[in-house]
C-alpha cells in the first residue's frame, strides 16, 4: 500500500486523508466508494478526477463502488454552490443515472472477479426511508453545532441554506453507513469539498457500529490561467459526445497550457513515471512540438470515447492543422469535420467554379468578394493555395469522393459535401 500512496502523492491526488488509512489498506484489500449526484445529463471533466482515483485503488487490488445519487440528487449537495440548486424531477434524475452508468463503464474494470467495480444507486435505500426512523437512528448522532461548522454549510450561511440542503450531510453519512453494512465498504473518496460530508459518515459508522472507516480527498484546482478546470468560453466540457463532440474533447486536452501539461498527465493518464518525465522534458526542450499535450489528448480521449473515435478526430485535427494530407483522408474524417466546420451541400460534382464554391461555403458574400480573395492569395482548396479566380472544381478535388475543404486566410474554414 505504500506504493499506492507514493503513486497518489506523486500524481497530485492527496489533499487530505484520515490518519490510519495507510495501515487500514495494508491489512487486506478494501472496498472504496465515491458518490456522484446525477444533477446534470452527463459527467463533466471535473468528475474524471475522483473516477481516476477509484481506478488507482482498483489497480492496487481494491474494489471500487460508483454510487449514483438517485436519492441524494433529489435533494442537492450544497458543497461548492453559492445558492440553492434547482430541484430536478424523478424522471430527470433517473435518466441522468442511466447516462452516468454508460459513461463510467469505460473508465473502471467491471470484469475482474476479485475487484470488479460496482455501480449502485442510493435511491434504492433512501427513497423508501421513513422520516421518523431516520431521525431516530441517524439524526440523533449529529449536533447542529457540528453541522454548522462544516465548510459546505459555513459558505452558505450568509446567502442562506434551506433545511433540505442542510440535511444533505446526514443522507451522505447514511450512504456510507449503508455501504459499510451491505458491502463492507470502509473508505470514501472524493474532491476536497466533500471532506465534511465524508467525515460525517466516518463519525456515524464509529457511533453506530463501533467500527473504523476512512476517507481520502483529492484537491480541487484551477488551471494555470486561473480558470476553473473543465470550463471553456463556450461552457463545460462534457463526457457525452452529444454535448461535447469527441473532436472538441480532444482539442481541449490538446490546447492544454504548457504550465498544466505535467499535472494533467499525472492526474488524468496512467502513463508511467518515466514516460511522463520524458514527455515533460521534450515539452521544455521544444514547446512548439506539443508532444506532451498530444500524448495527453490521445490517452484521455481513447479512455473516454474509445480508440476508433479518437483515431478519427486525430486525423481530422491533422487535416486542419498539418501532419496529414487531406487527400489521404477517408469519408469518416470528413464526417467529423462536418460537425465542427460550417458545412454546405454542393449541388453537383461538375460545373462548379471556385468562385461559386467559395460563396456556397460561406467564405464570401458575392462573386466580386470571392474573386478578390482568390486573387490576393487568401483562398485554399484542400489546404493548397489557389490564385486563379477562373479555376473550376475538378473531379480530383473532391476528397474521399464527395468533400471539398476550403479555407480563407489562416483559420476560416468551409466544407462542401456532395449529397450521397
Amino acid at each position: 500500500m505504500s506504493d499506492l500512496f507514493a503513486e497518489l502523492e506523486w500524481r497530485g491526488f492527496l489533499h487530505h486523508a484520515t490518519q490510519q488509512i495507510q495501515r487500514h489498506l495494508a491489512e487486506r484489500p478494501r472496498t472504496v466508494y465515491c458518490g456522484f449526484d446525477p444533477t446534470a445529463p452527463s459527467f463533466q471533466l471535473g468528475n474524471l478526477m475522483p473516477v481516476m482515483l477509484l481506478r488507482h485503488f482498483q489497480l492496487h487490488g481494491h474494489k471500487p463502488i460508483v454510487l449514483m445519487g438517485g436519492g441524494t440528487g433529489l435533494i442537492g449537495d450544497p458543497s461548492g454552490k453559492p445558492s440553492e440548486r434547482p430541484l430536478l424531477s424523478n424522471e430527470q434524475i433517473r435518466d441522468n443515472v442511466h447516462r452516468y452508468r454508460d459513461q463510467v463503464a469505460r473508465l473502471l474494470d467491471f470484469d475482474s472477479k476479485d475487484r470488479r467495480a460496482l455501480v449502485l444507486n442510493n435511491a434504492d435505500w433512501l427513497v423508501e426511508q421513513r422520516l421518523v426512523d431516520f431521525l431516530r437512528d441517524v439524526g440523533k448522532h449529529f449536533t447542529v453545532n457540528v453541522m454548522l461548522q462544516k465548510e459546505s454549510v459555513q459558505a452558505r450561511l450568509d446567502a442562506g441554506i434551506s433545511y433540505t440542503e442542510f440535511s444533505y450531510m446526514l443522507l451522505q453519512a447514511y450512504d456510507f453507513l449503508h455501504l459499510f453494512r451491505k458491502e463492507q465498504c470502509t473508505i470514501q473518496v472524493g474532491g476536497s469539498d466533500q471532506w465534511g460530508n465524508i467525515t460525517a459518515g466516518i463519525d456515524l459508522i464509529r457511533r453506530v457500529e463501533g467500527s473504523e472507516a476512512h476517507g481520502l480527498v483529492a484537491p480541487l484546482f484551477t488551471t494555470a490561467t486561473g480558470a476553473k478546470f473543465g470550463k471553456t468560453e463556450s461552457g463545460a466540457i462534457w463526457l457525452d459526445p452529444a454535448r461535447t463532440s469527441v473532436y472538441k474533447f480532444f482539442q481541449f486536452w490538446l490546447n492544454t497550457d504548457d504550465r498544466d501539461a505535467e499535472r494533467y498527465l499525472k492526474l488524468f493518464t496512467f502513463l508511467p513515471r518515466a514516460e511522463i518525465d520524458a514527455l515533460v522534458a521534450k515539452l521544455k526542450a521544444n514547446p512548439a512540438a506539443r508532444e506532451a499535450q498530444r500524448a495527453l489528448a490521445r490517452d484521455v480521449t481513447e479512455r473516454v470515447h474509445g480508440p476508433d473515435a479518437t483515431a478519427k478526430v486525430i486525423r481530422a485535427s491533422e487535416v486542419l492543422f498539418g501532419g496529414f494530407d487531406p487527400h489521404a483522408a477517408d469519408d469518416a474524417v470528413f464526417e467529423v469535420l462536418a460537425l465542427e466546420l460550417p458545412t454546405a451541400t454542393a449541388p453537383a460534382r461538375d460545373g462548379l467554379t471556385l468562385v461559386d464554391a467559395v460563396i456556397q461555403a460561406g467564405l464570401a458574400k458575392s462573386k466580386s468578394e470571392a474573386r478578390r480573395a482568390i486573387e490576393q492569395g487568401g483562398i485554399y482548396v484542400n489546404q493548397q493555395r489557389v490564385k486563379d479566380p477562373a479555376r473550376s472544381i475538378a473531379s480530383a478535388d473532391w476528397l474521399a469522393g464527395r468533400n471539398l475543404l476550403l479555407r480563407k486566410g489562416k483559420k476560416e474554414y468551409g466544407l462542401l459535401r456532395l449529397s450521397q
